[in-house]
């Protein structure tokens, strides 16, 4: 193996008092699913948000592809750019269409020509089922289709890691598979994901590796198989047995 695509060393953050991030390690392969599981307030968030720096850390370092995170600057776009990032809330420009929505980064951060960005953003539309929806506007599309959009948007960028936080917590139950069904076909494509949710199903699927955190720190790692069934450590046992026994 080469080196990890993405990965975390003793990473530290605070909030005031909060010690969200406690000497976090973890590293991410080219083409490896992880999702990062655990409690609310358990860090996981803010976790996904360090790696593209929309939380700075305080202590350790996050490199990708074997560079280090950039500070600002240039730089931190092109970062940006090679890491895409769905949130919760679809942050889709409300006054675009959905194809401009999906084009307008391509050729404003990497100089793609118009017809180029949407040759590819309707090629992107369509895996992700909406491209019938193309010239509407946000407003116009459920929620999660405007998720879906929101992936195709991060696509298009040709990220090099996709990072998602929580994007089906704000969802209606009846939208969450449609927009967890493309996460798990974009994982079957080698993507290299990492993906923080509370849907154990898709962790079950999807996931080549599930990270579990507590309290700030990643308590352990498995394979899916052995996380559910075999935790190790008591925290997850207690975790498990609270989210499984509903």
């Amino acid at each position: 193996m080469g080196e990890p695509l993405v990965a975390l060393a003793g990473v530290n953050k605070h909030f005031g008092d909060l010690h969200v991030l406690q000497d976090v390690d973890l590293t991410v392969d080219t083409a490896e699913v992880v999702v990062v599981i655990g409690p609310s307030g358990s860090g996981k968030s803010t976790l996904c948000r360090t790696i593209n720096r929309l939380e700075t850390i305080e202590s350790g370092s996050i490199t990708i592809d074997g560079q280090p995170l950039p500070e600002e600057g240039k730089a931190l776009a092109r970062l940006r750019a090679d890491v895409g990032m769905v949130f919760q809330s679809f942050n889709l420009f409300s006054h675009k269409t959905i194809l401009e929505n999906v084009t307008l980064g391509p050729m404003k951060a990497r100089g793609v020509k118009k017809a180029a960005a949407q040759d590819r953003a309707m090629e992107l539309l369509e895996r992700v089922g909406v491209a019938h929806q193309a010239r509407k506007y946000p407003a116009q599309l459920s929620g999660g289709q405007q998720q879906r959009v929101a992936i195709a948007r991060s696509l298009a960028m040709e990220p090099k890691v996709m990072l998602f936080d929580e994007p089906t917590s704000a969802l209606d139950p009846e939208m969450i598979n449609e927009v967890l069904d493309v996460m798990t076909q974009l994982a079957s494509t080698g993507m290299t994901m990492i993906v923080v949710t509370h849907e154990m199903g898709f962790a079950r699927k999807a996931a080549d590796r599930v990270a579990f955190m507590a309290d700030g720190q990643l308590i352990e790692q498995a394979t899916p198989e052995e996380f559910f069934t075999h935790p190790r450590s008591d925290r997850a046992k207690d975790f498990l047995g609270k989210i499984l026994t509903h």
